[in-house]
């Protein structure tokens, strides 16, 4: 009895937490350099995303390969392997594990108010019949919208996968592959896609804002620019309501000009900065504080805030990662003071990524994600190309029941009422 009434209390005091939160979220929008509440308050969004949900990358899930390495490979040898129905039946188990509702409440552990949810083209759109919606198009995004608007979590939109790849990397959808610049057809359909979901969504308040395209690195740009101005312009007309944030190119985003002289409103910029990572620097403390207090020469977050005010345009920071290879202690802290850095610019910022599994298990040295398995609870590498079916089927499975090895650091510092000074005695 005592059981029964304890989940019942549980079960009120997360449906109130849920309801009060959710009729506390406001329509946000672009006001000068901040993001701000429909009240005109500037509101603080600290944020994660939900990598390799919606859109795969085999290196988070410990299955990197290089013959099977991006979602368009994954399925087309589930279709060769399978047929297309057992292929659809497989992706759908996958995701209903990999992300469940112990994952939303996890995230809530952390302190955040914001979740970027990258997502491929044909999550949405039937493959077989463009221009059409597939049957259960709006099942993920209903229900992730639905999942955070119940914590007071906002959902910033991101088509990671444009049809035909915007890039050539794996985390366009298709490796090596870079057709949508090329082909006016993919841009069209991108441009209808856009227009559905600003349909379905222009009147909810738990979705911060549209990130038009992840990292659109395939072409110039000044190519970059002029095409996602007519995608702007396009979901604009549908939709009065939202930010629309215009993704940055690796060189920058001086290619779109001032965007109140372009006549677009209601707009951010997005970035994605990785110090210690990719060719900046090594992981440490001081490629931190160099980027976040512009302790040296060069293109500090000081910088891009005076650029930010200079276009009278909100930020995004899209993708960061403070704390992956160092030691969990200083990562923590490195998240935290990232974080607050940020919040004084008054930009938006979501970290990479939520969760990532190994085969081996465990955070250890700055493992990406903000949860991974247990050292105990290992995942195995499956070969998809030669794997039996029912091995592929446990493997999806059991992402939805790992046991989690939380960062305790960065949840602790993350929710710390003291901010911490990793850079003091540096």
């Amino acid at each position: 009895m005592f059981r029964f009434v304890f989940i019942f209390i549980q079960l009120f005091r997360l449906a109130g937490y849920g309801a009060a939160n959710a009729a506390e979220m406001s329509m946000l929008h672009a006001q000068g350099a901040h993001w701000a509440k429909s009240d005109g308050s500037q509101i603080n969004l600290k944020g994660v995303n939900l990598g390799n949900w919606l859109m795969l990358e085999f290196w988070m899930m410990g299955q990197h390969s290089t013959a099977i390495d991006d979602q368009c490979t994954l399925e087309a040898k589930f279709d060769e392997r399978f047929g297309y129905v057992e292929r659809e039946r497989l992706m759908k188990l996958f995701r209903d594990n990999w992300i469940t509702t112990r994952d939303w409440d996890m995230m809530s552990r952390f302190g955040l108010n914001l979740v970027r949810l990258p997502f491929i083209w044909s999550l949405v759109e039937d493959e077989k019949k463009p221009r059409h919606l597939r049957a259960d198009a709006w099942h993920y995004l209903d229900e992730a919208i639905n999942q955070a608007e119940a914590r007071g979590m906002y959902v910033i939109l991101d088509l990671h996968g444009a049809v035909g790849s915007q890039g050539m990397e794996h985390h366009s959808g298709c490796a090596n592959k870079n057709l949508y610049w090329s082909t006016p057809e993919y841009q069209d359909r991108t441009t209808w896609l856009w227009e559905q979901v600003a349909n379905r969504y222009k009147n909810r308040a738990a979705v911060a804002g549209y990130s038009l395209l992840n990292e659109p690195w395939g072409t110039t740009e000044h190519q970059m620019a002029a095409v996602v101005k007519k995608l702007y312009a396009s979901v604009r007309a549908v939709d009065q309501n939202h930010v629309i944030i215009l993704p940055g190119h690796h060189r920058g985003i001086d290619a779109y000009g001032k965007p109140g002289d372009q006549g677009m409103r209601n707009v951010a910029f997005e970035m994605h900065f990785y110090p210690g990572h990719f060719g900046w620097g090594k992981p440490g403390v001081e490629v931190h504080r160099d980027w976040l207090q512009c302790a040296s020469k060069g293109d500090g977050s000081c910088e891009w805030n005076t650029r930010m005010n200079a276009l009278n345009t909100p930020f995004f920071v899209g993708e960061f990662q403070p704390w992956a290879d160092m030691d969990n202690e200083l990562g923590g802290q490195i998240a935290r003071a990232s974080f607050d850095a940020y919040a004084k610019y008054g930009w938006a910022a979501a970290i990479w990524s939520y969760k990532m599994v190994s085969n081996n298990g465990g955070q250890g040295h700055g493992n990406w994600g903000l949860v991974t398995n247990t050292a105990a609870a290992k995942v195995p590498a499956v070969d998809f190309s030669t794997a039996p079916l029912a091995e592929i089927e446990s493997l999806f499975k059991q992402f939805g029941s790992l046991p989690y090895e939380p960062h305790q650091e960065v949840m602790k510092w993350l929710n710390s009422a003291v901010a911490p000074e990793p850079f003091k005695l540096h």
